[in-house]
């Protein structure tokens, strides 16, 4: 076979019959040298010709923007917004300034490789997202893992799927490592024997590791299995890299940029007057922003107003003896030594039956017959039990009832117990008010499955959630929740309405908190609102005073602590108000030596 080229200037001078518009298109565009191959293969071309296979233009365009994104060296300006504009204006994605500048410092000055601590609700995930694509539009990313809690795997995959444009399979069998490059797992799954060891003779161009606080300890076979990967670029997503010990951020830092904090002895003896207190602060933080982006809530990040309104309830007579009864049943036996019990199922107790009458009333049983009690504690037991049998309906319900009877928005309801959940959505159905479960017992997919029902359904007014299933969902196409107990430890309610007030909300949200007058639910949420003043902060700045209230012992032992130590309603109000005191010290006091390096 013979070939030679020719260029634009031989055609002409050879070939004086040279088509018109070769001509014309030359004298349009006298920078452009087209080269003309002579060959005597045709086969290739004559066959595609004959069946009129034409590439169209849309196909030509593709081809032509694929080439100039690989001629395009400079990170100035981000090819993953332009590329993505039209599909985001269509699907109402929003791309803040806050994640923009964060995506061009990691490629153009950490080079790929960043802990991404914005606070909670900030976005994280889109700015990860956003650099994975990025990546992958200047072909500089051709395989890649993400690791997640399992909980995640499927918000991580349609979150890329529907606003990033990239498909992705959550990797379970042994097959799938190696015969597919777009990759999702949950780190239990990629760790285990079966997967380990493929995984590290596999090379990715990156790794995304979401809630990388759980790699705090080098000793974890989590940290030992991510630091052992392959990888190029790599990113770590946490809301929370320092808790509780500058260990703790130094070996996430180790993880990420081995030697930037040198090793554990010198960062010590340089950084460290103990645990919780950093020594030389600003030249710490100076090396922390070299590979880590941690934006904090502000007036300019663009979140709707929260509206709180707290609504007390008083309880039927009989629903208060219950109450005060059980009460006083639990602070006799611990009491009690001799008991056996135990504080935590009592605690528990008195957690449920601040809920809910059907959430208690498992907990009665099981202790009127437990052979581990005194007999008296026993028939006492047997005695509440029999008396919350009597309870066929809560006063909370009624106010519920009315409360999603009135708005036309879809509601979201959260309650710490799987009694009290199915006893909510019966009465809901009673009131032909439809609803949906969403609980720890479902699986990834169930969840995926029931948010969309929630969304795209009418018919299903309410998404009634329990704590672990609410966890780590995001749910701003809903603007309403309803708080039907309280837990004991504020941070929890705060992830509850964080899984609705966070960037990407579009309308101002409505929190509702029902306490039952006379009861420790009471006495909680007058500390939460009138001491922490949580309800008036955005989530991240009550993340922080939380934060604060928790050094030593958690706000949580704190309540259990005045609750087993009184011995009569009297004793308990003075205890509150005690810790109420106490809360307002600690808010006055200077800032954290932790907090401030962040």
């Amino acid at each position: 076979m013979e070939s030679s080229t020719i260029s634009r200037d031989q055609l002409t001078e050879k070939n004086p019959e040279v088509p018109k518009g070769t001509l014309q298109l030359a004298q349009l565009f006298p920078d452009f040298q087209p080269m003309i191959e002579v060959s005597d293969d045709f086969a290739r071309f004559l066959l595609p010709m004959h069946r009129k296979q034409w590439d169209s233009w849309e196909a030509f365009l593709l081809h032509y923007r694929g080439e100039e994104l690989t001629l395009s060296r400079g990170f100035e300006e981000l090819q993953v917004i332009s590329h993505l504009q039209e599909h985001w204006r269509q699907n109402g994605v929003i791309a803040y300034p806050h994640q923009l500048e964060t995506v061009k410092k990691v490629i153009s000055q950490m080079r790929g490789r960043a802990i991404l601590a914005d606070e909670v609700g900030l976005g994280k995930t889109i700015e990860a997202a956003m650099i994975l694509k990025e990546y992958m539009l200047r072909g500089l990313v051709k395989r890649f893992l993400i690791l997640t809690p399992a909980t995640l795997c499927r918000q991580w995959e349609t979150e890329l799927r529907e606003k990033f444009e990239i498909p992705t399979l959550i990797a379970r069998r042994e097959y799938d490592w190696a015969h597919y490059d777009y990759l999702i797992a949950s780190i239990d799954t990629a760790k285990k024997e079966i997967h380990r060891q493929q995984i590290l003779d596999l090379y990715f161009d990156l790794v995304i590791v979401d809630e990388a606080h759980k790699l705090k300890s080098t000793a974890t076979q989590n940290w030992q299995f991510v630091n052992s990967i392959q990888k190029k670029y790599f990113l770590l997503l946490t809301a929370t890299p320092l808790q509780n010990d500058l260990k703790e951020l130094f070996n996430l830092i180790s993880l990420l940029r081995p030697g930037q904090l040198g090793n554990y002895r010198s960062f010590k003896s340089r950084y460290t007057h103990d645990k919780r207190k950093p020594k030389n602060p600003q030249e710490l933080k100076g090396l922390l922003s070299e590979v880590m982006i941690r934006n904090k809530h502000g007036s300019n990040m663009g979140f709707t107003k929260r509206h709180v309104q707290d609504i007390p309830i008083t309880l039927t007579n009989l629903e208060q003896s219950l109450y005060d009864q059980v009460s006083e049943f639990i602070r006799q036996s611990l009491r009690l030594d001799s008991s056996g019990m135990g504080g935590l199922p009592l605690l528990t107790l008195q957690r449920e039956i601040c809920s809910s009458t059907f959430a208690a009333v498992l907990t009665l049983f099981k202790l009127a017959q437990s052979m581990n009690i005194e007999e008296e504690r026993q028939e006492q037991a047997a005695s509440l039990f029999k008396l919350a049998q009597q309870i066929k309906d809560n006063s909370k319900m009624k106010v519920v009832i009315d409360l999603v009877k009135k708005t036309p928005e879809k509601v979201i309801i959260f309650t710490e117990f799987l009694a009290t959940q199915s006893y909510i959505r019966t009465r809901l159905e009673q009131a032909g008010i439809f609803s949906l479960a969403f609980d720890g017992s479902l699986s990834a997919s169930k969840k995926e499955f029931t948010k969309y029902e929630f969304k795209e359904y009418p018919k299903y007014q309410v998404l009634v959630c329990t704590e672990s299933g609410g966890e780590g969902i995001n749910l701003q196409f809903c603007n309403t929740m309803i708080n039907y107990d309280l837990p004991w430890n504020p941070m929890r309610l705060e992830q509850r309405i964080g899984r609705i007030h966070r960037l990407g909300q579009a309308r101002d949200v409505f929190i509702y908190n029902l306490s039952t007058r006379g009861t420790i639910e009471e006495h909680l949420l007058r500390l939460l609102h009138e001491k922490v003043r949580m309800f008036e902060m955005v989530i991240g700045e009550s993340e922080r005073v939380i934060s604060k209230l928790s050094h030593g012992k958690s706000f949580e032992a704190r309540i259990m602590e005045v609750v087993t130590q009184s011995g009569s309603q009297e004793e308990m109000n003075r205890g509150f108000t005690k810790l109420g005191q106490e809360i307002e010290g600690l808010l006055e006091t200077e800032p954290d030596d932790l907090s401030d390096l962040l």
